[in-house]
C-alpha cells in the first residue's frame, strides 16, 4: 500500500478578481449560465460561517511574504523533533530497519505461544505501519521538497525500506505463521472482522508474490517482475514522446474559423512558401481540429496524433505478454484474473458484465448525439443524409468548452472555496477545518499551510498540510498523499519486541520517538490512536500583491472538492489497523468518496456556502445544459476500459496477438465512431501500466457516486442526518469492510450485497450523471 492517489489538474489562466458578493445577491442571484434566472423553490437555514471558516479566506487569499511558521517554536518535518535535517531521515531509516527486523523475528516466533498467535495480525500491521510511516513520508519529501539534499535522503530512505518490504513480501516464514492463524477457527472468531480483512490483505500479497512456488520458479517470478517494471517505465516514456508532425498545405486551411492563430498560420505558410508542419498536441493542432472546415487537415492531424513507432508497440505487447506469463506462473488464468481477485469486481468476467451493461445503457444517448452531429456535417458539406461522423469530426462539430458551474457565480478565490468546504463538512459531519501556525521547521516550503481537522465532539482528529501553489521543480497536477494512516496503538505490546537485545539500544530511540509523536487519546473513544496526516498538492497560481488572491477556474474547484473527498475519507476512516484505514481500500472503491464530493457542486444549496455572509441556502433548480457530446466521451472511456480487459486477458499469449488489430476490432464492433486506419492510440494509453486491468474502476465509482448522490443527497445535500448516515455506512470503515456491503447499506439495496455478476450488471444499468456539472460545447 505504498502508492499515492495522484490525479491530473489543468493549467490555470488568471482572471480579473471581483469582490465576492455572495450567491444571494439580489440583483443577479443564481443566474444560469445561459442568462436565464433559475427558479427559487424554497429557502433553508445554513450554519453561519465561523471565525475559523473566515480565517481560511485570509489564510489563502491575502498575499504574504515569508513563512507563516510560528517564530516561537522549532521542530522537524510534520512535528517530529528529530527530523530537522536530511541526515536525521537517514538515521531514522536505519533505526526503523532495526526495529522492523526485531518485530519480524517476534512474528516468526509466534507459534511458540497461543498469546503471540493471537497478536500476529496486529504485529504484521504494526510492521507494515513501521515501514510505511517512513516510506510514505519519504515519498512526499522526494516529490515536494525543494531542497535536493532532502530529496536525496528521501530517495535513500524510500529505496532501503522498500527493499526490506519486498523481502518480507516473499518471506516464507511469515507466510507460514499467517497461514497458521487463518486456518485456526478459534483465532478467527476471536480477532474480529476488521482484523480478518487485514489478514487477508497480507495473505493475498504473499500469494501474489509467488510464495508457494519452488525456488527456481520464485526466481523466475522476481525476474519477470523486474522485466515488467523496466518495460513499464519504457512504455510510460513512449506515452509522452512527441509524435511526428502532420504536413498541411496552406490552401487546406481556407475558411478557418479561428481568425487569430489561423491568420498567423496562413501568413507563416505564405512567407515560407512551404507546407506547414503541425505537431500533435500543439495549439495549432488543437485549432485545426476545432476550426478547420476542410476534413483533410483534421484527418491528417488526427492520424499523426495517434501514431506509434513499431518499437513503441513492441514494448507494450512485450509488457502485456510478460504480465500474462507472470500470472500463469502463480496459477492465474490471466493478469486480469490475478489483479481483480481482491477488487469489488472480483473477476474480468464481472467487469465485462458491468461494461457491457454500461455500453448498452449509454448507447442510445451516443446515437442521438452522433445523429445531431451528422446533421451538422450534412448541412456544412451539403452531403446526402446522415454522413458518418469520423474521429476527426468530433471536436469540429462539437467543440469543447471549459467546465462551468450550473449557475452564475462570482469568481471564486482559493480561500473562499476552502471556507465553503469547511462549512459543508460541518453541515454533513460536524467536522470543520481550522488554520493553525506550523512550527519553525515543520513544513518544507513557506507556501505550505497547516489545517487542523476538528470534530465538534472529539476535537482534532487529523491534519491536512496544503501545498497548493505552483513552483519550479514541483510535480504538476493534483495529488492526495497519505503521510500517516490511522490505527490503534495502546494495544501494541511493544515491550515484547525485545528491543533490549539490540547491542546499542539507543540506535532505535529515534524510531521510538518518531512513533510516539503520532499517538493521541480522543474524547469518547476507547484507546489511543495514531491520527491521520495527509498532504494536498496542487499547482494553483500563487496570490500576489499586484494580482491579489488566487481565483480558481471551475475545473480547479472540482479538483479541490475531489481531493478533499479523499482527505475526509482518510480523516473519518479511523480504523484499528492501518492497512484498512481511510483510502487504503479496493482500487475500484477508493474514488467513490472523491467523485461524490464533485456532485455537491451541482447543488445551489451547497453553492450558497461560498458566500461567507449567507445564513440561508436556496433549494433551486439550476438550468443545466445537457451536453450530448459528453455521452460520446463517456462511451469512449467505456471502450478503453474494455480494451484494458482484452489486453490483460489470456488472448495476449496467442502468438498472433496484435494490439492494434484488437483495438480496431473493438472500435468497429462495439464503438460508435469507426476506427481510423493507420492509427494506434494504445501506445498513449498510459493507464495500461499503472492501472492495468483496473481502468474500469473510475467508471464503476462514477456510476455508484451518481446513484448515491441521486438517492441519498440530491434533495437535501446539507442534511446532518444524511451526512452521518454516509459517514457511518461508508467513510468510517475505510477498507475494513466489504465495499459491496457498504454500497448496499447506503443505497438500501440488498440485491447488491453479494457483489456478484448480477450486481455488476445492475450498476452498469445506472446512468452516470456526473455530466450535469459540465457545460454544453455548443
Amino acid at each position: 500500500m505504498l502508492a499515492t492517489a495522484a490525479r491530473n489538474a489543468r493549467p490555470i489562466c488568471p482572471r480579473q478578481i471581483f469582490q465576492f458578493q455572495g450567491c444571494l445577491s439580489k440583483k443577479d442571484a443564481f443566474r444560469s449560465s445561459s442568462g436565464r434566472r433559475s427558479a427559487v423553490t424554497q429557502a433553508a437555514p445554513t450554519i453561519p460561517a465561523s471565525v475559523d471558516d473566515r480565517a481560511l479566506i485570509t489564510l489563502f487569499d491575502e498575499p504574504r511574504s515569508g513563512s507563516s511558521s510560528s517564530p516561537w517554536s522549532h521542530t522537524g518535518l510534520f512535528g517530529h523533533p528529530s527530523l530537522i535535517n536530511p541526515r536525521a531521515l537517514v538515521s531514522l531509516t536505519n533505526a526503523t530497519l532495526l526495529r522492523a527486523q526485531k518485530l519480524t523475528d517476534r512474528i516468526l516466533r509466534a507459534r511458540e505461544s497461543r498469546d503471540e498467535l493471537l497478536k500476529v495480525v496486529k504485529n504484521l500491521d504494526r510492521l507494515s505501519d513501521l515501514l510505511c510511516g517512513v516510506i510514505d513520508l519519504s515519498e512526499l519529501v522526494r516529490n515536494a521538497h525543494p531542497d535536493r539534499v532532502w530529496v536525496d535522503a528521501a530517495n535513500h530512505a524510500y529505496e532501503a525500506l522498500c527493499e526490506f518490504m519486498n523481502v518480507l513480501n516473499t518471506h516464507v516464514g511469515l507466510y507460514e505463521v499467517l497461514k497458521a492463524v487463518l486456518t485456526d477457527k478459534d483465532i478467527i472468531e476471536y480477532i474480529g472482522p476488521e482484523a480478518i480483512q487485514t489478514a487477508l490483505i497480507f495473505w493475498r500479497d504473499f500469494e501474489k508474490s509467488a510464495i508457494n512456488l519452488p525456488p527456481d520458479q520464485r526466481d523466475r517470478f522476481v525476474a519477470l517482475s523486474t522485466e515488467i517494471l523496466v518495460l513499464g517505465r519504457e512504455f510510460q516514456r513512449g506515452v509522452v514522446t512527441p509524435r511526428p508532425p502532420a504536413s498541411i498545405r496552406p490552401e487546406e486551411l481556407s475558411g478557418l474559423k479561428d481568425q487569430g492563430m489561423g491568420v498567423r498560420l496562413k501568413l507563416q505558410a505564405r512567407f515560407t512558401n512551404r507546407d506547414l508542419l503541425v505537431y500533435p498536441g500543439s495549439l495549432q493542432a488543437q485549432m485545426i481540429m476545432r476550426a478547420a472546415p476542410d476534413e483533410e487537415p483534421r484527418r491528417r492531424v488526427y492520424v499523426a496524433s495517434n501514431s506509434s513507432t513499431p518499437e513503441q508497440i513492441n514494448i507494450l505487447e512485450t509488457m502485456l505478454r510478460k504480465r500474462a506469463e507472470l500470472s500463469r506462473l502463480v496459477g492465474s488464468e490471466s493478469f486480469a484474473h490475478l489483479t481483480l481477485d481482491d477488487k469489488m469486481a472480483k473477476s474480468p468476467e464481472n467487469v465485462n458484465h458491468f461494461l457491457n451493461a454500461l455500453m448498452d445503457h449509454t448507447a442510445p444517448a451516443v446515437k442521438g448525439a452522433l445523429r445531431s452531429l451528422s446533421l451538422r456535417k450534412q448541412e456544412h458539406l451539403n452531403t446526402p443524409p446522415f454522413p458518418i461522423i469520423q474521429a476527426w469530426d468530433r471536436d469540429f462539430y462539437c467543440p469543447p468548452e471549459p467546465p462551468a458551474p450550473p449557475i452564475s457565480l462570482p469568481p471564486l478565490t482559493l480561500g473562499t472555496v476552502f471556507m465553503a468546504l469547511s462549512r459543508l463538512f460541518r453541515h454533513l459531519y460536524g467536522i470543520s477545518l481550522r488554520p493553525v501556525h506550523a512550527a519553525s521547521g515543520e513544513v518544507w516550503h513557506t507556501d505550505v499551510q497547516k489545517l487542523e481537522v476538528v470534530d465538534e465532539t472529539q476535537g482534532v482528529i487529523g491534519w491536512i498540510y496544503a501545498d497548493l501553489f505552483a513552483r519550479r521543480g514541483k510535480p504538476g497536477g493534483a495529488a492526495h498523499y497519505t503521510v500517516r494512516c490511522s490505527r490503534r496503538t495502546d494495544d501494541d505490546d511493544e515491550n515484547a519486541d525485545r528491543l533490549e537485545e539490540i547491542p546499542d539500544s539507543r540506535s532505535v530511540q529515534e524510531s521510538i520517538e518518531f512513533e510516539a509523536v503520532k499517538r493521541h487519546r480522543l474524547p469518547k473513544q476507547e484507546g489511543v490512536y495514531q491520527l491521520p496526516l495527509v498532504v494536498l498538492l496542487c499547482e494553483f497560481a500563487r496570490p500576489s500583491v499586484s494580482r491579489g488572491a488566487t481565483v480558481l477556474q471551475w475545473h480547479e474547484v472540482n479538483t479541490l472538492f475531489h481531493e478533499m473527498g479523499h482527505a475526509m475519507h482518510s480523516m473519518i476512516g479511523r480504523t484499528e489497523y492501518q492497512n484498512v484505514a481511510g483510502t487504503r481500500c479496493a482500487t475500484d472503491f477508493v474514488e467513490l468518496p472523491s467523485i461524490l464530493m464533485e456532485h455537491f457542486l451541482n447543488s445551489p444549496m451547497v453553492l450558497s456556502l461560498f458566500n461567507p455572509d449567507s445564513t440561508t441556502s436556496l433549494a433551486q433548480s439550476p438550468n443545466h445544459h445537457i451536453d450530448p457530446c459528453h455521452a460520446i466521451d463517456t462511451y469512449q472511456q467505456i471502450l478503453l476500459a474494455a480494451l484494458d480487459q482484452i489486453y490483460h486477458s489470456p488472448a495476449v499469449l496467442d502468438r498472433n496477438f496484435d494490439s492494434t488489430s484488437e483495438y480496431a476490432k473493438l472500435q468497429n464492433t462495439r464503438g460508435m465512431i469507426p476506427y481510423v486506419s493507420g492509427t494506434s492510440f494504445q501506445t498513449q494509453f498510459g493507464h495500461l501500466f499503472g492501472y492495468g486491468a483496473t481502468y474500469y474502476s473510475y467508471l464503476l465509482d462514477r456510476a455508484i457516486a451518481s446513484r448515491v448522490w441521486g438517492n441519498v443527497f440530491s434533495k437535501d445535500p446539507l442534511s446532518r442526518r444524511l451526512g452521518e448516515r454516509y459517514k457511518d455506512e461508508i467513510l468510517r470503515y475505510g477498507g475494513g469492510r466489504d465495499p459491496w456491503k457498504m454500497v448496499s447499506a447506503i443505497l438500501s439495496s440488498p440485491e447488491l450485497e453479494s457483489g456478484d455478476a448480477e450486481a455488476m450488471r445492475i450498476v452498469g444499468h445506472w446512468r452516470i450523471e456526473d455530466e450535469v456539472g459540465l457545460p454544453g460545447r455548443h
